[in-house]
């Protein structure tokens, strides 16, 4: 009954007064003040008892069996953090997540929202104008809808290219990934609203992820998945930090000292808070002292950690107050500093669904990839007067993942009764047509379709036609890992109809790289990815060639499992309450770079995408500056319709002695109009250029020669111009040369 007890008592005191109530400020709402004066004016003006409601967020859906749900969470959320009334400080209304508000299973009509592409796609426009767009476009529904704490911001390398959220992320490089994150975490946080960075650290398979222990060292670390987060922290500023549920060498990853105390807040000097995912929360003292500011998903009064658990750990001793006043201080500043403690959100407020629908369209029209066009099969030729589109429910949606962040789009599913019938399912398909809108795009087309279940009828269609379309799917989803090969016989599916059209084009549809063994038998396929609310419309406005394609893949796409690390994800085999070790055998050497160390040739490599019109690259000019290096090119279109390159500077030490033979350094996306030229440069982050040193600690830049190639992938040759760097040592955080 004590624990019941205290549960209602924190909901007395959020509900006691209204936020913002017309009253005298008090001394932390002088606007005046720093965000750090006034997070520590607050702080002192606290009870123990109020700062201990400020680090505990609870469930904020109704989930089966009629468990615990706190009374003031938003219907639909993620979590609910109490305020405190006395004070005029805000309670946190967190909602799920990176592609738009979500919801978990379906949602009611004016519960759905605009469903933004996901991450991966995003990833592959390699725009982070664009990217911010999204961004602010998600937040602005997530404030509307009532939310001043959103968790976005997935960050995790593609190291395992079967894990389910993978479609969440960013792709497999540090820089690409950090950067496109951190833009759309400036996006979001611009509507006085705060998110995360998630899932920090090595969150990287789904399967048996609450007992996986992964086992890196740190160099690898280092030159890794954290680059990829401390890149997308220093371009978003996101006002927390998600730790993950996996064990990190032998720690929980939301207790792990190493993670949370040395890395994130102290090497990189941190000032947001860090939230544990969903119940990741595993010891009250533990996770106190390892850097948890804020459990987060309590179902149920049982499962909590802090709390009156905190307040013993504090009164005998274990855990000092200014820990706590640091958790504290450290929720209160993300929340002054974004806006959202001076504006809280209201619920309902009118949403431009057609406005963010088009940003959602823009988005998915970037990052869609041409993988193959032989032949110059696209765009569709005004002689294709009979198509025949195939399977992937073409006719009715497009495909959205699963889990947490799931978005219900605007219209709901437009397939039913698929996929698991609770979370992480049910199986959306955003009501977008591809078939619709290609018919819109094509009034005098004749338009043939067959869903694919029955490949005689497919080969029918197909062979009637001048030009067949098949849609594949591959459904992903958080908590699940899947194989690389695609579900329900579609590779036969497109083998069959390949065979009755030689003019055979594939739109996939996965949340990540898969298997494709027909790839030799069709003229043209598209990675269109999860394409968001307007998907259907995007896909049609490339294949007719109204928008010409740009997205580039922010991931390798191999021929075989056996070409990763690992072909297969552990765990599947495990006990439930397990605890297993997965070595990270490649190191720092994560996808593009361990098929280069290892010499292994990919079916698509990163960086790879066609275009409807030629490009050229050249005048590269590198020098040193500032201690690193600076490179300048052209880029000329070279075609007859307008379109846009994506130019990518690869480094490398002359005579080697990294964890692979290159790196990304930068790269830059340029519109073209036919026969335009246009300069760009950029300025390689000297992380990118060094090693790790665990003795210093910091990044050690080897005087020498380096390599720095323009290219269109990772494994064109491109053109390369030799630079010699002199030593230099960088801080464990970004700073100048030491």
């Amino acid at each position: 009954m004590k624990i019941t007890r205290i549960l209602i008592t924190a909901a007395m005191l959020a509900a006691a007064a209204p936020v913002g109530a017309a009253t005298a400020p008090l001394a932390w709402q002088n606007k005046a003040l720093s965000a750090d004066a006034r997070a520590n004016l607050l702080v002192n003006a606290m009870t123990v008892d109020e700062k201990l409601v400020l680090v505990t967020s609870y469930y904020g859906t109704q989930v089966d069996r009629n468990q615990y749900r706190h009374p003031d969470a938003r219907r639909q959320s993620a979590g609910f953090v109490p305020g405190v009334p006395r004070l005029h400080f805000t309670p946190q209304w967190q909602t799920d997540a990176g592609s738009g508000v979500a919801t978990q299973g379906v949602a009611v009509a004016d519960l759905q929202r605009t469903a933004l592409p996901a991450g991966i796609l995003t990833a592959a426009t390699w725009n982070p104008d664009l990217a911010v767009k999204g961004g602010a476009m998600i937040g602005a529904e997530a404030r509307a809808s009532g939310f001043n704490t959103m968790l976005a911001g997935g960050v995790n390398l593609l190291r395992e290219p079967g894990n389910g959220r993978n479609f969440e992320y960013g792709g497999e490089d540090p820089l690409l990934a950090g950067t496109m994150v951190g833009a759309i975490v400036r996006g979001i946080q611009s509507n006085h609203i705060i998110t995360t960075v998630k899932h920090f650290a090595f969150n990287d398979q789904e399967r048996r992820r609450t007992t996986v222990n992964i086992l890196v060292d740190e160099p690898s670390a280092r030159m890794s998945d954290l680059l990829a987060f401390q890149i997308a922290i220093e371009q978003g500023n996101p006002g927390a930090i998600m730790c993950s549920y996996n064990l990190v060498n032998g720690e929980w990853a939301c207790q792990n000292p190493w993670l949370l105390n040395t890395v994130l807040k102290g090497d990189w000097g941190y000032q947001g808070f860090v939230m544990s995912d969903w119940g990741a929360m595993h010891d009250t003292v533990k996770d106190a002292l390892g850097g948890l500011d804020q459990e987060a998903g309590v179902q149920e009064p049982k499962d909590y950690v802090y709390r009156d658990k905190l307040k013993a750990a504090i009164a005998d001793g274990r855990v000092p107050m200014s820990v706590l006043d640091d958790k504290v201080r450290r929720i209160a500043r993300a929340l002054i500093a974004s806006g959202a403690a001076d504006n809280p959100p209201t619920a309902d407020q009118p949403i431009d669904f057609a406005a963010h629908e088009a940003i959602s369209q823009a988005d998915a029209e970037e990052g869609i990839v041409l993988l193959k066009n032989e032949g110059q099969i696209l765009p569709l030729a005004a002689s294709a007067q009979r198509i025949a589109i195939i399977g992937g429910h073409a006719d009715v949606g497009v495909l959205t993942g699963g889990g947490s962040a799931q978005v219900y789009p605007r219209g709901g599913s437009a397939v039913q009764g698929e996929g698991p019938k609770t979370w992480p399912g049910p199986i959306v398909y955003a009501p977008s047509s591809p078939l619709k809108a290609l018919q819109a795009e094509r009034p005098a087309a004749k338009i043939a379709w067959a869903d694919g279940s029955n490949v005689s009828a497919a080969e029918t269609a197909a062979r009637d036609a001048d030009v067949a379309i098949v849609f594949v799917t591959q459904w992903t989803a958080e908590s699940l890992d899947f194989p690389l090969t695609l579900p329900d016989n579609q590779d036969a599916l497109v083998d069959a109809v390949a065979r009755a059209n030689p003019n055979t084009i594939v739109v996939l549809q996965t949340g990540g790289p898969v298997l494709m063994p027909w790839i030799d038998r069709v003229k043209g396929a598209l990675e269109a990815w999860y394409p968001g609310s307007k998907g259907g419309e995007a896909i049609a406005r490339i294949l007719t060639g109204k928008v010409n394609p740009s997205g580039h893949l922010p991931a390798t796409f191999g021929r075989a499992a056996a070409d990763w690390p690992r072909a297969e994800i552990d765990g599947l085999n495990r006990g439930e309450k397990e605890v297993f070790d997965v070595r990270f055998t490649e190191g720092a050497a994560v996808g593009y770079k361990w098929f280069d160390k290892n010499g292994t040739r990919p079916l698509f490599p990163f960086g790879h995408g066609l275009s409807y019109t030629s490009f050229t690259q050249g005048g590269l000019k590198a020098g040193v500056k500032g201690g690193t290096i600076s490179a300048s090119f052209s880029v000329r279109n070279d075609g007859q319709a307008a379109g846009k390159s994506v130019a990518q500077i690869y480094v490398a030490p002359v005579n080697g002695g990294w964890e692979a033979p290159k790196r990304l350094g930068g790269f830059a996306k340029l519109a073209l109009a036919p026969g335009q030229i246009k300069q760009a440069s950029v300025m390689v982050d000297p992380r990118l250029l060094g090693m790790w040193d665990s003795a210093k600690p910091g990044w050690t830049v080897a005087a020498g020669q380096y390599r720095v190639t323009l290219a269109t992938s990772a494994v064109d040759p491109g053109t390369s111009v030799i630079v010699t760097l002199p030593a230099s040592h960088w801080p464990a955080g970004h700073g100048v040369a030491q």
